[in-house]
């Protein structure tokens, strides 16, 4: 799994704008407001080839005792948990403050490596301020910049040095990784049991019963598989809202490093927002997804139970609208043993090579029967089409001009391929390249 950085920091350091430097998007709210970040926010990112997960953190007030603020160190204490790494960020302009040191305080029982930095410093003159902070003891503190980038690239440079190495076990490419994802108490660890056969992981109907993920090989209809159990909650003495946002945190470091997620939904609840953001990650990643809707026996059935439930999940998920649905009861064990002919076709999908020419042969097919839209009056050809990678089927198209492909054309061709590819069950990436470009 991918190591875990952390930043945090009380409201108001810049803690937020770092996040988004290093992320290389604007995805988390920078505004000049303290407490503007509320939950943690998650990005996978990249330092000198060293990929790592980003989370950013509330502002942590370790006095606090408002609601709003209890629950933002909550989240901050999560993410600190989790962690491989946490880098403290202080506010060099403003100077050390009593929160800092009580913050810095409570991180000196930490086991992890802490780096220390005081931000806002935007030049050579002003790096004399995180002189101060030196006062707490620490053999170093970085002075950056998040808002441009000065220190930042030294922090990071020893960050990801002591960030844990992640190697693959030895027969990654032997199995066929499936991770269970899904939001706290849908019932993934009664699914891994009632797959494997055994009480392989603990079930208790609290959230955050699991504490790591776990991963088990196995063998089905002479077929390996490697079984990755992502609940991954810290379990607390109060079970929170707060809590069950954890979970995006392990559906991201499981995602990573699976082949095929299983999406579990409970049928009592139907489909919520968690669901479709945890959902979401997989699309994001590439992963191919199935969605299981567990806790069938539960739910008053009629003819038209299956279509409502279908039609909710297509609706609140279009994005997954290819992602094959099963109906299962990991209780009773009704229909799980159907998940496997799933993920085989699936998985077939996932990994299937097009033949070149067939490739461009139906591609040429495809444009003439619907051509690609002109650019400065005059046409955009396709001069060629290859496929680049399986896991998922990537496409990598090269055009005359390929700013002028509007996405409503690229997902005309995107869904040609699903019907006459044979690659209905699977996401798909699509790349345009200018003629001439250099593959890669």
């Amino acid at each position: 799994m991918k190591p875990v950085v952390a930043i945090i920091g009380r409201p108001n350091v810049g803690k937020s704008y770092l996040f988004n430097r290093l992320a290389h998007q604007r995805k988390a709210i920078v505004i000049d407001q303290p407490g503007a970040t509320r939950d943690r926010n998650y990005a996978a990112c990249i330092w000198d080839d060293k990929p790592y997960i980003l989370i950013d953190t509330g502002g942590f007030e370790p006095a606090a005792t408002e609601g709003i603020l209890v629950q933002m160190r909550e989240q901050t204490q999560l993410a600190i948990e989790e962690a491989d790494a946490i880098i403290f960020l202080m506010d060099g302009r403003e100077g050390l403050m009593p929160a800092d040191r009580d913050i810095a305080a409570l991180l000196r029982g930490c086991e992890k490596p802490v780096f220390y930095a005081a931000n806002k410093l935007d030049g050579l003159k002003q790096e004399t301020l995180a002189y101060e902070f030196y006062q707490m003891g620490m053999e170093t503190i970085y002075a950056v910049s998040a808002a441009h980038g000065l220190g930042v690239g030294e922090l990071m440079d020893e960050v990801v040095r002591l960030l844990p190495e992640t190697p693959e076990p030895p027969d990654v490419e032997e199995r066929i990784r499936i991770a269970v994802i899904g939001k706290p108490n849908v019932g993934k660890s009664s699914l891994i049991n009632r797959i494997l056969g055994y009480e392989r992981t603990i079930v208790n109907p609290v959230p955050g019963t699991t504490r790591d993920a776990i991963d088990t090989p196995f063998t089905f209809g002479g077929r390996p598989y490697l079984l990755i159990d992502t609940a991954g909650i810290r379990r607390k003495s109060r079970v929170s809202l707060t809590l069950e946002k954890y979970s995006v945190i392990q559906a991201i470091k499981a995602i990573s490093r699976c082949d095929i997620a299983l999406m579990l939904i409970d049928a009592e609840e139907g489909v919520t927002e968690q669901d479709a953001k945890i959902a979401g990650l997989a699309l994001e990643n590439g992963t191919a997804c199935i969605v299981v809707v567990n806790k069938w026996d539960a739910v008053e059935k009629d003819d038209r139970t299956i279509g409502k439930y279908v039609r909710e999940i297509k609706d609140k998920m279009k994005f997954l609208d290819f992602a094959p649905i099963l109906f299962v009861s990991a209780l009773t064990g009704q229909r799980v043993v159907k998940i496997f002919g799933a993920v085989d076709s699936v998985y077939s999908q996932y990994t299937r090579r097009v033949n070149t020419s067939e490739l461009n042969r139906k591609v040429r097919e495809f444009l003439a029967a619907n051509p690609p839209p002109h650019y400065s009056g005059r046409s955009n050809p396709f001069n060629y089409v290859s496929q680049v990678a399986v896991k998922p089927p990537t496409f990598v198209f090269f055009v005359r001009e390929p700013r002028d492909i509007h996405f409503s054309y690229e997902r005309y061709l995107m869904n040609q391929f699903r019907e006459a590819l044979a690659l209905d069950q699977v996401p798909l990436r699509f790349f345009f390249k200018k003629k001439g470009q250099v593959k890669s």
